[in-house]
């Protein structure tokens, strides 16, 4: 079973910063994209960056700019460092290996 390990989820004001952090198996991590996508309440689940093994990035638009992710190929690692947070980010955040599993997710939530 594929196992993927969040943490770094909490609460902020607006324009704080948050960084989350996924862990998973090498075979897992070398060979599939690796995403953070989050769901509010109410709304769809949304994608908010992934990068593939390779390297390559694709953004969420709404979160270009400010969202940043990368991965530590040492430690199987990928992560999600969130600056200029705002109200409207507050969601569960969860971590991806290509499009069929996921984490058990984070909360972020961005409070005035």
């Amino acid at each position: 079973q594929v196992q993927l390990v969040e943490s770094g989820g909490g609460l902020v004001q607006p324009g704080g910063s948050l960084r989350l952090s996924c862990a998973t198996s090498r075979d897992i991590f070398s060979h599939y994209v690796m995403g953070w996508h989050r769901q509010a309440r109410g709304k769809q689940r949304e994608l908010v960056a992934d990068i593939t093994p390779g390297g390559h990035i694709l953004y969420g638009d709404s979160v270009k700019g400010r969202f940043t992710i990368s991965r530590d190929n040492a430690k199987n690692t990928v992560y999600l460092q969130m600056n200029s947070l705002k109200l409207e980010d507050t969601a569960v955040y969860y971590c991806s290996a290509g499009t069929d599993t996921w984490g058990q997710g984070t909360q972020v939530t961005v409070f005035s």
